[in-house]
């Protein structure tokens, strides 16, 4: 038996106040409300295909429009997640999943290697999906990268809808966290680098 693998960050500024609760060896189950419906939308894709229970509540400043809301909760979201995953004991590490939706098609490959990094190609045909502003995605995305410290890929291969390349890209996220997150049971009590820590 290990340690259970959650955490809860309450980051609060001038311009939002999130809280953020994470079980990664959960079922998937999430309570979500940060104002913006499309963007639950999209954490619900990661809690489904991650199976990672997810509590976000998030009050921002929409009035001005989505941005701090969206950048701070990935930034809350991955300080929980390394909060969570500690000194990275029999983690697999390395995750990765392609997932289509019709004619969209992404990739994501993620590294928990303590070396935070965002490598995102993506040209959404449309520049906002009901109120959520898809230049918002990479915002997230950078946001978890630099406080998670992980390396992460994501590719939209295809796709001619903007719903569909999102949802392709949350959930290939959702899934590459999955695996990068699972602990190798041949491997426990080993930190998995040559290096002896990440």
């Amino acid at each position: 038996m290990t340690a259970p693998r959650t955490a809860t960050v309450q980051r609060d500024t001038k311009e939002t106040q999130i809280r953020v609760s994470v079980n990664l060896d959960g079922t998937g189950v999430s309570k979500l409300d940060t104002g913006i419906g499309f963007f639950d939308h999209m954490l619900d894709q990661i809690a489904r295909h991650g199976l990672i229970d997810l509590d976000i509540h998030a009050l921002g400043d929409l009035h001005i429009d989505g941005h701090h809301t969206v950048e701070d909760v990935g930034i809350t979201l991955g300080q929980a997640v390394a909060q969570a995953v500690g000194d990275k004991k029999g983690l697999t590490r390395y995750g990765h999943a392609y997932v289509p939706l019709d004619e969209a098609l992404s990739r994501v490959v993620i590294d928990f290697s303590g070396r935070p990094g965002l490598f995102m190609d993506v040209a959404f045909k449309a520049g906002m999906i009901g109120g959520f502003d898809t230049q918002l995605a990479f915002e997230f995305f950078q946001g978890f990268s630099n406080h998670a410290g992980v390396s992460l890929h994501i590719d939209n291969l295809k796709g001619h809808n903007a719903h569909h390349q999102a949802e392709t890209i949350f959930k290939a996220f959702g899934r590459a966290l999955r695996m990068g997150l699972a602990l190798d049971p041949r491997s426990l009590g080993v930190i998995p680098s040559t290096k002896g820590s990440l």
